[in-house]
């Protein structure tokens, strides 16, 4: 069902670059979210949301350590959960609640599709990009009993590296202070355990949806190109751009038009599901088997 309301006030954003294949109809960034607040706005502790988001990022802050990222890739890495099809963990996400999301209460795969279709409309003949879209965020179903019943800190919320010294970027910072990693000298300098330029292929990042979806689409053989393979396990690369390898640096680019998609796209407006998803099971079948390990 397709709900429609009035729709949000919005600024165009300039096309970026036009050798990227980038349509003349930009995409149009709201002003607000849903709830009438700035997207990303983590500073209003006012609301029970904003307080809940805050705690989200505490625990993940303290919890989030190098050993324990490490322990997590050699569990999972064996993708001996279940098998399925990238179509069936899209509508199996339906059963996930992200609390780290200031800007989103509505089912995830409308905010997979409303992603998806804005990077369509403006990026019309890239299309691995609008699959990498639709994909994102299917490594939350970590937080169903099924795939182990991860808590939300270990699941969902940006991503940061480990090993090296946690940038001030990064959101509620403060509460790294608590996080044993920050009491061990390897780590709390820039580069920490890592050379400059290692490539971010080689740094432990924190352990969650995004790297569990890197590991499924890598290990089951994805034909997706390595900038697709770049943005699952990033989405923001900011504060360690000094880790990056050349390559990394020529997909960040992507990265940085897949962001304002992702961020953004957000909204009550829902889109038909079973109208677009012919398009979408073209793609799934043309980048991935029909099976897929998890």
């Amino acid at each position: 069902m397709t709900i429609l309301i009035d729709q949000p006030q919005l600024d165009c954003v300039p096309i970026e670059d036009k050798k990227l294949g980038q349509s003349q109809c930009a995409f149009e960034a709201p002003h607000m979210n849903a709830f009438g607040q700035n997207f990303r706005d983590y500073t209003n502790a006012e609301t029970e949301r904003q307080k809940g988001v805050e705690e989200f990022y505490r625990l993940q802050h303290i919890n989030q350590t190098y050993d324990y990222v490490k322990r997590m890739r050699e569990k999972f890495s064996k993708l001996d959960k279940m098998e399925m099809s990238i179509w069936e963990c899209c509508e199996l996400l339906n059963e996930v609640v992200d609390e780290s999301d200031p800007d989103l209460d509505e089912p995830q795969i409308q905010h997979l599709l409303q992603s998806a279709e804005a990077i369509r409309k403006d990026y019309p003949d890239q299309d691995w990009l609008h699959l990498t879209a639709l994909i994102h965020d299917l490594g939350k179903v970590l937080l169903l009993p099924k795939f182990g019943g991860l808590p939300q800190w270990a699941v969902v919320g940006d991503t940061f590296p480990l090993g090296c010294a946690f940038d001030a970027s990064n959101i509620h910072h403060k509460y790294f202070h608590e996080n044993p990693d920050s009491k061990n000298t390897t780590y709390l300098t820039k580069n920490g355990v890592y050379e400059e330029g290692c490539g971010l292929e080689n740094v432990v990042m924190s352990w969650g949806h995004d790297d569990y979806m890197y590991l499924v689409a890598k290990e089951n053989g994805t034909t997706l190109p390595s900038a697709a393979l770049f943005i699952v396990p990033l989405h923001k690369a900011g504060a360690y751009t000094h880790l990056m390898n050349d390559e990394d640096k020529e997909n960040l680019k992507w990265l940085h038009v897949f962001n304002k998609y992702d961020l953004y796209s957000k909204s009550k407006v829902h889109v038909d599901v079973e109208e677009v998803k012919p398009y979408y099971m073209s793609l799934i079948n043309k980048y991935f088997p029909e099976k897929l390990r998890w």
